[in-house]
């Protein structure tokens, strides 16, 4: 029996990503789908409707009451929750630990959702993983925000009226977007640092041309995170960093914990030691920054440091955000068809692990 998989144009402030793209349209086809999308849904991504072949298009509320699979970007508006019929599954970034009440009435219509942050981390969830692939992004365009609102070159150039230096930039947090920051820097050409507090990083770090820095604090945790400083180990860390500082041109942070606030790790006495100039970019804004003067949305100045908050970084490229972002449904769609059919139970850690509404089975 064919079933559904369906995508809406997404509608939140600044989301230009779209869920299905040309590409894993077809692969949707290949598995035994119809492919059923909102009116110019990947439009501002920078796919038009005539790039998906054999897909039909119909208005939103009509996407979310015919589809057996919806995939969201971010989670669809009331109208379109509403529409969705019970047996219909939910998958996509839904934030679920910020919507108790709406995850408890999808749940009590029948409809299954999945919330892919919830993803553990394991060799085998890493082609379905939306918080790597979309931090990717965010590392990459959180440096290129850096370098245009720096006032100095990254790299160091000789020219007939003399010699620029390069820029000295730190990116604190060595994660997936944290990587992918230092990656672009070094690109640049910048003089380039990074620091974790878990010291398996090291190697990651010095991978791609940059020093590791070194503070002497040290937190390996769980499931691939930093666990948490004690009060003396923090107070160790910023010390230690706030004399770094001084001598650092840009900082990139990264550090932040899905559904949990990001730490704080710049004060605001260390950005009046810093240079004249110095940018602060924020990946953690929205989950209320790495730096105690981060405003989510805003660039702000305090003194003469700038500190920017950017909230929509892998919505600023969508065309290759949509395509990771797509591939890891599809891949995580796999495990909830057999045989050309929807599963009504899939029987799957992964499926379990990201479950937030609906009828909660347990692994084999």
């Amino acid at each position: 029996m064919a079933f559904t998989v369906a995508a809406l144009r997404e509608t939140a402030a600044g989301e230009r990503r779209v869920a299905i793209t040309p590409e894993t349209a077809r692969k949707w086809q290949a598995a035994g789908a119809s492919v059923l999308l909102e009116t110019a849904a990947g439009l501002a991504a920078g796919f038009p409707d005539e790039a998906y072949p054999d897909v039909t298009f119909v208005d939103a509320q009509a996407v979310a009451a015919r589809a057996d699979i919806l995939l969201c970007v971010q989670p669809p508006s009331p109208a379109s929750l509403a529409a969705l019929r019970s047996g219909s599954v939910l998958v996509g970034a839904l934030r679920s630990h910020t919507r108790p009440a709406w995850l408890e009435e999808l749940g009590a219509r029948g409809v299954r959702a999945h919330s892919l942050e919830l993803l553990p981390r394991t060799t085998r969830a890493q082609a379905m993983d939306i918080l790597s692939s979309q931090a990717a992004v965010a590392g990459y365009r959180a440096m290129l925000i850096a370098a245009t609102s720096a006032p100095k070159f990254f790299p160091m150039l000789t020219t007939a009226a003399g010699t620029i230096r390069p820029s000295r930039v730190l990116v604190i947090g060595a994660g997936v977007a944290g990587l992918q920051a230092i990656a672009t820097a070094r690109r640049l050409g910048a003089q380039t640092e990074g620091y974790d507090v878990r010291p398996e990083t090291r190697e990651q770090v010095e991978s791609l041309g940059a020093k590791f820095l070194d503070l002497g604090v040290t937190a390996s945790g769980t499931g691939g995170y930093a666990r948490e400083l004690s009060a003396e180990e923090r107070a160790a860390q910023q010390q230690a960093l706030s004399d770094h500082l001084r001598q650092v041109d840009v900082v990139v942070t990264t550090a932040a914990v899905p559904g949990r606030p990001a730490p704080k790790i710049i004060t605001r006495a260390m950005l009046s030691g810093m240079k004249a100039g110095a940018v602060v970019v924020d990946l953690a804004a929205e989950s209320g920054g790495n730096c105690e003067a981060t405003e989510a949305g805003r660039e702000i100045h305090v003194g003469a440091v700038t500190v920017i908050g950017p909230t929509d970084l892998a919505a600023g490229a969508p065309l290759h955000a949509s395509e990771m972002l797509s591939r890891n449904y599809l891949n995580f769609g796999v495990l909830l068809i057999k045989d050309g059919a929807l599963l009504e139970s899939p029987d799957d850690e992964l499926a379990t692990a990201t479950q937030v509404a609906g009828l909660v089975t347990s692994a084999a």
